[in-house]
């Protein structure tokens, strides 16, 4: 399986790195390593200095894809979860300085922790789908799926453009302003409207 991450989404937390808005989806891709599920701990690597968290609705694919039609795009997924894209942000803006790809900053094995998925029926207006994240007890960030700059409709078309989409592939969509570094001991608690999805903690 592959987990396509989308990078640039939010237009505050663009401004908040001090990025370019894309015109286009930028995605980049974590190993099936990165995955850790069922909210067993993240374990904080020894390599970086400033590992920040980054909350995201993630989408799971149903069905083999290429090229797909945006119209389309809604029949690919069938579920939808939360997510946290664990950066190491000091190893990222060497990278982006020097010009290289982002895989040590991105990539590294526990950087993609993964919520259990709910059938995308049990959502009312998926267009509209309120998600935050807690530290330590206090809201850190908070997103609304509208505020998205490219919908998982335009995302799924764009990238099967490049790359054929599998079934269990999943999407990490994009994160909202406020992201942040994590430490040893600190909990995380991610939430998607009521529901409760994620609640590990920093070792």
């Amino acid at each position: 399986m592959k987990i396509i991450c989308i990078g640039r989404n939010y237009l505050p937390h663009i401004q908040e790195l001090g990025h370019k808005v894309p015109t286009e989806p930028t995605f980049f891709l974590k190993p099936e390593s990165a995955m850790v599920i069922r909210n067993r701990p993240f374990f904080l690597p020894d390599f970086s200095q400033q590992v920040e968290y980054e909350v995201e609705l993630i989408y799971r694919i149903n069905k083999v894809g290429k090229y797909i039609q945006e119209k389309y795009a809604h029949t690919y997924y069938d579920a939808i979860g939360l997510g946290i894209d664990f950066t190491a942000r000091d190893l990222q803006r060497n990278c982006i300085e020097n010009g290289n790809p982002w895989e040590i900053a991105k990539a590294f094995d526990g950087s993609a922790v993964m919520s259990q998925f709910i059938d995308k029926e049990e959502f009312d207006d998926l267009n509209n789908l309120d998600f935050h994240l807690d530290l330590n007890g206090k809201t850190v960030q908070s997103g609304n799926s509208s505020e998205m700059i490219f919908t998982i409709d335009k995302i799924i078309s764009y990238v099967s453009q490049f790359m054929t989409l599998k079934m269990g592939d999943v999407i990490y969509t994009g994160t909202p302003k406020g992201v942040g570094k994590v430490a040893i001991n600190d909990r995380l608690e991610g939430w998607i409207g009521e529901r409760k999805l994620l609640n590990f903690r920093v070792k």
